[in-house]
């Protein structure tokens, strides 16, 4: 696509919020591909971006080994912005000076006056609150530099040298928590490097399509279909390329929460593919007997369902590809690139490595949960599946913390269905909400009688991105009820609490 297309290049030092990045970058209809920060300059130089973006990462840049980018990269006269890390690694790279930062460093939300000169921060505020999460800083600008942003605790919180146009910020403007961070990108993009936004995600869908016929040809395609907003696209999107090619299978791991098998067969076995539902509750639980690390249970789980499928498929008569709804966060998410591993995915990281199949798939990888669900209504996709929660494809194996039992899985089924059952009340819902079983019994008093039953938690999530989030502020009336229902109304539960942890510091999932 980026033959096609101007680029911006996205060069990764290890930051968690790349992808955080490229996705705001194509919300502004520009294409940007995110590629390793030791990439070589001639080879930025053939790929001609019109900008290129230095994300954060956690090492500091004065130490030995640290990532550097290629030095001849400064020398192609391409814009450039460096975030956090990347704007310590140019200014550094370039001749400036960078320590540990005093009192430890900036964390959280923090006030930030921006020097108006500066064209990166043209029609901004002149102070802004931003994002910041740093160990170290810039405390000597190279030449041909000057200052263009501070905080009360970082005296160089932006740089800009307009000549050259290189340009960096301390803070994080692609993240939600820093205002007019959308702003401050769209400057770069069109002001700086003059960006036409020649990018569409509905051309997507034909080049998709093109990439299918081409690696699949004439062959049969088994796909791994859980139900969820990702895998349901990439079945339509299958469906339209390769139509009677496509057999969908559905494992119901017996992980899934109350009713939904019987919803995801009612949805799929209506619509024009091969749907075939493997019930095998029995066999994936007896494998995670006495299994409580979480990474575990990931891994079994992948490596199970691969195995499923290729039973599937041998019945079928041996159909050579099997396709995943595998999207960008599930590969970064899982050590796909510099970033440390968070929690491998079971179709990304919990794949085991001989898996039966000529070819695997995964039409979606390269896209943002924002640009799947577009894709999905441009596919005709109702909107009650396009706008579905997320679910893990583990299922409620890593929403109960510790070893699986039926005991556990039935205490928060129930519970689970109470809380979406009152939270889609709201006429504003957050975007995430489910409840979790932390494996830990409390005493109580039921009849006058000693109780020692299980605690709920539950987790509700206000985001755009999946990436980060807030914990949503449900009235006190509707978390009353949700207790009230979850103590009289299920069966070994004995207490409800609320998590109002954000991402980060936490995941939105438990495990």
């Amino acid at each position: 696509m980026a033959d096609k297309k101007e680029l911006v290049l996205v060069l990764d030092f290890g930051g968690q919020y790349k992808e955080l990045i490229a996705s705001n970058i194509r919300g502004q209809k520009v294409y940007t591909e995110i590629h390793p920060g030791h990439i070589s300059a001639q080879k930025v130089k053939e790929m001609a971006p019109i900008g290129i973006v230095f994300t954060g990462g956690p090492k500091s840049v004065y130490r030995e080994g640290s990532p550097l980018a290629d030095p001849a990269i400064f020398q192609l006269g391409i814009p450039i912005l460096g975030i956090c890390y990347g704007m310590q690694m140019m200014c550094f790279s370039l001749g400036g000076k960078v320590r540990p930062a005093a009192k430890g460093g900036e964390y959280g939300k923090t006030k930030t006056a921006l020097m108006q000169n500066c064209p990166l921060f043209i029609g901004m505020n002149e102070t802004i609150t931003s994002l910041m999460s740093h160990l170290d800083e810039v405390v000597e600008v190279p030449a041909g530099f000057h200052i263009a942003a501070k905080t009360k605790g970082c005296k160089i919180a932006a740089v800009c040298d307009e000549n050259r146009k290189f340009y960096g910020v301390q803070f994080h403007p692609e993240v939600k928590h820093t205002e007019q961070g959308d702003k401050l990108l769209h400057n770069f993009l069109y002001e700086i490097c003059h960006a036409k936004g020649d990018y569409d995600i509905g051309e997507y869908i034909e080049e998709a399509s093109m990439f299918l016929r081409e690696k699949v040809g004439d062959n049969q395609v088994l796909l791994a279909l859980s139900g969820g907003v990702d895998s349901s696209v990439c079945a339509a999107l299958i469906e339209r390329a390769l139509p009677g090619k496509l057999t969908a299978v559905f494992v119901d791991h017996g992980l899934m929460r109350k009713k939904e098998g019987d919803e995801i067969e009612g949805i799929f076995s209506q619509r024009n593919m091969k749907f075939i539902r493997v019930n095998a509750g029995e066999r994936f639980l007896g494998l995670l007997a006495g299994v409580t690390d979480p990474e575990q249970k990931r891994k079994i789980i992948g490596g199970e369902f691969i195995r499923v499928f290729e039973e599937e498929a041998l019945k079928l008569g041996a159909i050579p590809f099997l396709a995943q709804g595998t999207i960008y966060p599930d590969v970064i998410e899982s050590g796909g690139s510099a970033a440390a591993t968070i929690k491998s995915h079971h179709n990304v990281g919990g794949l085991p490595e001989n898996i039966g199949f000529d070819g695997v798939v995964e039409p979606l990888r390269g896209l943002f949960k924002d640009e799947v669900r577009a894709l999905g209504r441009q596919l005709g996709l109702p909107d009650f599946l396009v706008n579905r929660q997320p679910f893990p494809g583990p299922g409620l194996a890593v929403r109960i913390l510790g070893e699986i039992t039926e005991e556990k899985l039935e205490v928060l089924r129930n519970a689970d269905a109470i809380v979406r059952e009152e939270v889609d009340k709201l006429k504003n819902r957050p975007d995430q909400y489910f409840a979790v079983l932390p494996g830990i019994r409390t005493v109580g008093v039921v009849g006058d009688e000693r109780a020692y039953d299980y605690v709920i938690g539950v987790r509700a999530v206000t985001t755009t991105d999946f990436m980060t989030a807030e914990y949503a502020s449900i009235p006190h009336r509707i978390l009353g009820k949700i207790s009230a229902r979850i103590s009289n109304e299920v069966a070994g539960a004995g207490r409800v609490v609320y998590d109002i942890s954000g991402k980060p510091p936490a995941t939105v999932e438990w495990e």
